[in-house]
């Protein structure tokens, strides 16, 4: 469900923004790159639940490329969503600043820049992955395997799931909750009523703080538990299915944040649906019945429409 959500959403984000938009502006190169985060990460879910119910099928090489785009794209497209609330507060509260700092250029060195953060981010991890053989089968693991230094594999391991609370959570919770209430501040100082954008800030925090705090609050127990900090045999087996279930509704949120970041935009939209009527597939000959013109063009065409027609049947 999520993959399909997750495919069709980012998918159409993508597709906009490239042939709609064209890459104008800081923020048409940061819904671009967190697009295709999120569609990369959505991508190697299907291989990771079909390991998690069975075992891993798919060979070393395939382990490696998936499992490494998943590390990589899991910080990447955090590290995006932090981009994109500097991105707003700059449009917002120093408008007249951000023309010269939002510009295509400077978005290109600041997506290069996230991308490379996000890369720098996953490591040990990427030098970790590798199949394993367990008595239920081969699984494919980012875990350090160190049999002749249990000590070094055991500080590797609670490396990593400290390091993601505090890059994957602490951090962009920190920038996100910073740049936001900036935002909100210049709006309720402005004469200009903004509920809507207000209410999009709020939902933007929410559905943040909803799907990614869970996971990493398992995490952290996990990390507890490695520390033999929080031990037991009850706690071992609620962790593990604690760390399944949030695991899952952070993957939510790659599904979501089309919705949030795009399809909640009037402007997004009215590309969507300009690309629907220009497209000549099948599919989308088929929505423009469905589709009035005059709310893809606006009451312009309609009106321009209309003047042609009276002027032909003259």
């Amino acid at each position: 469900m999520f993959f399909l959500l997750g495919l069709l959403g980012n998918s159409l984000v993508i597709w906009v923004v490239v042939f709609g938009t064209r890459l104008r502006n800081m923020t048409d190169m940061c819904l671009l790159n967190l697009a295709i985060a999120d569609l990369l990460l959505v991508c190697s879910l299907p291989f990771l639940a079909y390991q998690a119910k069975d075992q891993w099928l798919f060979g070393d090489a395939m382990c490696k490329i998936v499992l490494g785009v998943y590390r990589i794209v899991f910080y990447s497209g955090i590290f995006f969503i932090c981009l994109m609330s500097i991105d707003r507060y700059l449009a917002i509260v120093h408008a007249v600043y951000a023309m010269r700092a939002r510009t295509l250029f400077f978005g290109r060195i600041a997506a290069a820049v996230t991308w490379t953060a996000g890369f720098l981010a996953s490591f040990p991890e990427l030098s970790f992955i590798s199949i394993q053989n367990e008595d239920s089968g081969n699984f494919c693991l980012s875990v350090s395997t160190s049999p002749e230094d249990d000590t070094n594999t055991h500080f590797w391991t609670v490396f990593s799931t400290f390091k993601m609370n505090i890059l994957g959570l602490f951090v962009p919770l920190f920038i996100m909750v910073l740049c936001y209430s900036q935002i909100i501040w210049k709006l309720l100082g402005s004469h200009s009523s903004r509920k809507q954008t207000i209410r999009l800030v709020f939902l933007v925090l929410a559905v943040f703080f909803c799907c990614w705090v869970p996971y990493n609050i398992a995490s952290f127990f996990k990390g507890l538990e490695l520390l033999h900090i929080y031990t037991g045999c009850k706690s071992s087996q609620a962790i593990a299915l604690t760390l399944q279930v949030t695991e899952v509704i952070a993957y939510s949120h790659s599904c979501l944040n089309p919705i949030l970041y795009v399809f909640a935009g009037e402007k997004f939209r009215k590309q969507l649906l300009r690309l629907i009527y220009r497209t000549p597939c099948v599919l989308c000959q088929a929505i423009k019945v469905f589709i009035p013109q005059e709310i893809v063009f606006g009451s312009t065409y309609s009106g321009s429409s209309r003047v042609s027609e009276r002027t032909t049947t003259v």
